[in-house]
């Protein structure tokens, strides 16, 4: 089970935001396929330009360092797989498969619909620089953690990253 706020590393270069249309501030992330659906918080890169992990174990949080979902880019979206009390918002990121459906709503009454094209697992502290690259199409990816638990960190080793690209209309 996770502690504290062992966050996903994520580095600001996700992509800058573009000057393409504005579709609104996330606020909530549905996956039916799972059953899911969170509210989305936003979150703040450390000093060291690693996403701070949602405080909260029941909601997901969207990187405001990077574009926003349905802009161009790849945006990143972030939870908790579990806690010490039982699963989290992200217990089921991992059973997703390809061809699976993600919807955002934003705060300007937009749902912008994204389709799983592929799930890769990396250690922590080797997540390839192709995971935040820019992308010249909008890109969603979800991590949480996976892998063992390593009871001495209190933490797992691994992240686990949900690649989507933009359902097209």
């Amino acid at each position: 089970m996770e502690k504290g706020l062992a966050a996903p590393a994520v580095r600001s270069e996700a992509g800058a935001p573009t000057s393409a249309p504005k579709v609104g501030d996330p606020v909530r992330l549905r996956i039916p396929a799972v059953g899911l659906s969170t509210s989305l918080i936003p979150l703040r890169l450390d000093r060291r330009h690693q996403l701070i992990a949602p405080r909260r174990f029941d909601v997901a949080g969207w990187n405001r360092a990077g574009p926003e979902p349905g802009e161009r880019g790849a945006a990143v979206i972030a939870g908790h797989v579990d806690s010490a009390s039982g699963p989290a918002v992200f217990y089921r990121l991992a059973d997703l498969t390809p061809g699976t459906r993600v919807y955002v709503d934003t705060d300007q009454g937009q749902t912008v619909s994204f389709t799983v094209h592929h799930l890769e697992r990396h250690p922590k502290t080797d997540v390839p620089d192709s995971v935040y690259r820019p992308t010249a199409a909008p890109e969603l990816r979800l991590i949480t953690c996976g892998g063992t638990f390593d009871h001495t960190r209190g933490s797992y080793r691994d992240n686990v990253i949900v690649h989507a690209a933009l359902t097209p209309r």
